[in-house]
């Protein structure tokens, strides 16, 4: 099992189905605050979805593919991050990442992107590690910015978000700019 410690309160755990009742609850209880950004939360209302989502998390995880976690802070889960996108011929990783509401402002996600990072270069030797946010959100696009993470672009209506498409900008690191 991947368990990755951060520093004394926060570390990454791989997901397991084990997790699917918190990760389902975490996600009706910041549903709205997460709706704005994130494309799924439509399409996940049982926790049947929410198992769903592990079990191809799992199955992508053990044909190397992707690495999904749940976010342990202080020994809870407060929401997921890992590699959504594994290109082990072109050695990238794209990073994704959701948190509870409750839990914003701590600075729980920059330390998580963080971690991701060093560990795709040091551990996987990957690289190059892309983190992809919507243009209008700057929460989330902070936290590269704040990594250091060169601004790449924009890919226009990257994304459809329920009724509006959403232009992404394109956040990238090269391992030997990485010096954290």
């Amino acid at each position: 099992m991947f368990l990755y410690k951060i520093d004394n309160d926060l570390s990454l755990k791989l997901i397991d189905l084990t997790d699917t009742a918190k990760v389902f609850e975490l996600t009706n209880q910041s549903r709205g605050y997460l709706r704005e950004w994130l494309p799924w939360l439509d399409s996940t209302t049982m926790i049947q979805d929410t198992q769903n989502f592990i079990s191809g998390c799992l199955k992508g995880y053990s044909e190397n593919r992707n690495l999904t976690t749940v976010i342990l802070y202080n020994g809870e889960i407060v929401g997921t991050a890992g590699f959504n996108q594994m290109n082990w011929s072109n050695k990238t990783a794209q990073i994704g990442y959701w948190l509870s509401e409750a839990y914003q402002g701590k600075g729980i996600m920059t330390r998580v992107a963080k971690a991701l990072t060093d560990y795709a270069f040091r551990e996987l030797k990957l690289n190059k590690v892309e983190i992809r946010a919507a243009a209008e959100n700057n929460k989330s696009r902070a936290i590269p910015e704040r990594l250091g993470f060169m601004n790449e672009g924009c890919i226009r209506q990257a994304e459809w978000l329920y009724d509006h498409f959403v232009d992404h900008i394109v956040y990238g690191m090269l391992a030997h700019e990485w010096n954290h």
